[in-house]
């Protein structure tokens, strides 16, 4: 059984599509730990409720970027990943990290890269005039949010559309039915 690590930061959308598609058999793999940088990441109850090791490694008790990657590099790489998932972590690794993962650390972007990289894409897309958007799962390198793609997922903007109900959208029809899927076909 292949092993998947899944960092996280927030509520636990997508850990919980990818928890889901583990159960079902449509993601051939077992999530063998889930790390949050912040102790109040809701997906870590989510992870806990599914029978899940979870860790809280809070970055704002190491002095540096370099220091905080140094310890989560280690606690992941003693959880033996065969692939490391970004799921809404909100944190940009160092090239240490990176590069001991190359070619096995993905991520999910709410933008059709090469689009729209960083933070605020639905605004960003709805001021650009866009006429759709979605997400990206992508390979994680060096260079924000430029990592080679692997699948993207498309939704027309409409015309009454916010950042808001589009985030909402972009996530629900796009997000938590594309990481599963890339991260399966990834491990076969």
């Amino acid at each position: 059984m292949k092993r998947l690590v899944v960092l996280i930061s927030g509520r636990g959308r997508n850990l919980q599509a990818l928890i889901e598609a583990t159960r079902s058999g449509a993601l051939p793999a077992e999530i063998a730990l889930v790390v949050s940088n912040r102790a109040d990441a809701q997906g870590l109850g989510l992870a806990e409720a599914a029978g899940i090791a979870t860790h809280v490694l809070p970055h704002t008790a190491y002095p540096n970027r370099e220091a905080f990657d140094a310890e989560l590099l280690r606690i992941v790489v003693a959880a033996k990943p065969d692939l490391v998932a970004l799921a809404g972590f909100m944190r940009i690794l160092t090239p240490v990290f990176i590069s001991a993962f190359e070619g096995r650390l993905l991520n999910i972007h709410p933008s059709l890269l090469p689009r729209h990289r960083g933070l605020n894409t639905h605004a960003r897309a709805l001021a650009a005039g866009d006429t759709e958007h979605g997400a990206t799962v992508h390979f994680v390198t060096q260079q924000l949010d430029e990592g080679p793609p692997i699948l993207q997922g498309r939704i027309p903007i409409h015309p009454d559309d916010t950042a808001e109900t589009l985030a909402e959208r972009v996530l629900e029809e796009v997000e938590l039915k594309i990481y599963p899927q890339a991260i399966a076909g990834l491990l076969q």
